[in-house]
């Protein structure tokens, strides 16, 4: 039997694996994306794995510290996506 400490080793590093693929992923969907929309999508996706990975780190160091960050990182994505397609869709951000 494995303790459980090598099991969230393993676990840790299959979900690092999965999230740095998933951002090279969308990091090729942003410079190659057909049209804007996908360009803000994966933009947004880039953050959320950003966040991802900082809480994967968090739970590897075993601080919280990382995870306030996270919720920091996470509140910036969500209005600086949504003032960009806000800029994209009427162009202007402030009315």
């Amino acid at each position: 039997m494995m303790p459980a400490e090598e099991f969230l080793n393993i676990a840790l590093t299959i979900a690092f694996a999965a999230l740095a693929v998933s951002q090279l992923l969308a990091m090729v969907r942003l410079v190659i994306g057909p049209g804007t929309g996908d360009r803000i999508l994966a933009l947004d996706t880039m953050v959320v794995n950003a966040i991802g990975l900082i809480v994967l780190v968090g739970v590897y160091q075993g601080t919280q510290l990382f995870f306030e960050a996270a919720l920091i990182i996470a509140m910036l994505g969500f209005v600086s996506t949504v003032a960009y397609a806000r800029f994209v869709l009427r162009g202007d951000i402030i009315e």
